[in-house]
């Protein structure tokens, strides 16, 4: 008798048929998954769950990376009636929401108040959760009453503005100014120079970030390395995914101006078992138990942006997403069959599922546009892609052309990723692959992973 392998919740019931290594017929569901998104990590994303099984997947808007993977469609994500129109007509199962603005926006309460979408599983907070990322003061608050650990802040608007200005002359430099809401990773500021703050602080208030800072935050600066940690909830249960450390600053060495993220790192070396169970006994688990007194429904993944302070855990920001570049590291090494385990959460059965990851070490150099994270040009011509080898070139800022040229299209451009049995191992198959890439004014760093390396 042929195997059926089913999958709760099904919709859609095209199958696949094929035979097994003793001959016996297979039959299997097939499952169709829209990502949202177009960037880097919706390409990662899109790329382990076309590993899953019956996985038939969609990306909105997409580039010309996730093309391989999958099938772009030309829809934005912001667009909600065009979303469900899509989902309806696809008979999709499971939505992976990428990027924050949807779900700070609403689009898990959208799909959880149309009858017709009852049937479609989502991935992602609703708008009350999505407020741990859209909202720095909403998120400090919520750390407060539930005793985690995090920096000592004042929260600032024209009204207290004089209050704010004494806050900071309370604090030492460096001084951290954070605005409110989301800014596209750009509403925050450290300085080093007392009256500088409060001049900055003057303009956030005043528009420099938008409706983003009409409240801004002011922190107590932390001192220790950072990491980023993901977990992945169905508001009971959780998994602890791998996490990785990203280099935010353009340059080597840590100098210049911060960006959407130059590469990233995983496992990191100071996240022993010890660390890790520090996180979930003083992070993680009050997270959750905070959520669910709060009546908020949170099924998807929590991105923690930690501060080691001499092996103590300190919240720096949550995110209610997945990082970016740190996915285009840390997809690598997930194993096993990634839709089943969003599916599961989404049924709010996580515990029901195997999750296991790799041991291997991935390192991930971020490929910019010359300029980046300042002006730049967009429909670069790149060649180099067909020759690669050994890595996962995950594409972040990509389109094509007329003539079906892979051009650039942002001011991150493409994430090469590569496995290695330690960093110096994989940091060297990533950097050898990166020289096979050519775009004008292209630009990476040439020390990701270097820092660590130490520490192994």
């Amino acid at each position: 008798m042929a195997k059926i392998i089913m999958y709760p919740g099904e919709a859609r019931k095209e199958t696949m048929n094929w035979k097994d290594a003793q001959g016996q017929h297979i039959t299997v569901v097939k499952r169709n998954i829209l990502v949202l998104g177009s960037g880097g990590r919706e390409h990662a994303l899109a790329w382990k769950l076309a590993q899953s099984e019956g996985a038939h997947v969609f990306i909105a808007p997409g580039n010309a990376g996730t093309a391989q993977v999958g099938v772009n469609v030309d829809i934005k994500p912001s667009d909600f009636e065009a979303v469900k129109d899509f989902c309806l007509k696809q008979e999709i199962n499971l939505v992976v929401v990428g990027p924050e603005q949807p779900l700070v926006d609403g689009i898990v309460d959208f799909f959880k108040s149309d009858a017709e979408l009852k049937a479609v599983k989502i991935i992602g907070p609703d708008k009350r959760g999505a407020q741990l990322e859209g909202s720095k003061a909403f998120a400090k608050d919520f750390m407060e009453k539930y005793g985690i650990p995090t920096a000592k802040c004042f929260k600032v608007t024209k009204d207290n503005l004089g209050e704010g200005c004494k806050f900071l002359e309370s604090v030492k430099a460096p001084y951290v100014l954070k605005a409110d809401g989301l800014a596209a990773g750009k509403g925050v500021l450290i300085l080093n120079d007392l009256q500088e703050a409060k001049d900055e602080l003057g303009k956030m208030l005043d528009g420099k970030f938008g409706a983003a800072s009409t409240t801004v935050v002011i922190e107590e600066f932390l001192k220790g390395i950072e990491v980023s940690v993901f977990v992945l909830t169905d508001g009971e249960h959780y998994v602890l995914l791998p996490e990785a450390k990203d280099y935010k600053r353009i340059g080597d060495g840590d100098q210049g101006l911060n960006t959407g993220g130059m590469g990233a790192v995983s496992p990191v070396p100071f996240c022993t078992p010890e660390f890790l169970n520090r996180i979930e006994e003083r992070i993680v688990k009050p997270t959750l138990k905070g959520l669910k007194v709060e009546g908020i429904d949170y099924k998807g993944f929590i991105f923690l942006g930690l501060m080691n302070d001499g092996g103590n855990p300190y919240v720096i920001e949550y995110n209610v997403r997945m990082g970016d570049p740190e996915t285009e590291a840390v997809m690598t090494r997930i194993e096993g069959d990634f839709a089943d385990l969003l599916m599961a959460c989404a049924d709010g059965r996580l515990n029901e599922v195997h999750y296991a990851k790799s041991d291997k070490t991935a390192v991930t150099v971020m490929m910019v546009s010359g300029g980046y994270p300042e002006a730049y040009k967009k429909g670069m011509i790149m060649s180099g892609l067909d020759s690669l080898k050994e890595v996962v070139a995950f594409h972040a800022g990509t389109a094509f052309d007329a003539e079906k040229n892979v051009v650039t299209s942002g001011g991150r451009v493409i994430a090469v990723t590569a496995h290695g049995d330690s960093i110096e191992e994989a940091r060297g198959i990533a950097y050898r692959e990166v020289e096979k890439i050519h775009f004008e004014g292209v630009n990476y760093r040439h020390d990701i992973g270097l820092d660590l390396m130490k520490m192994q």
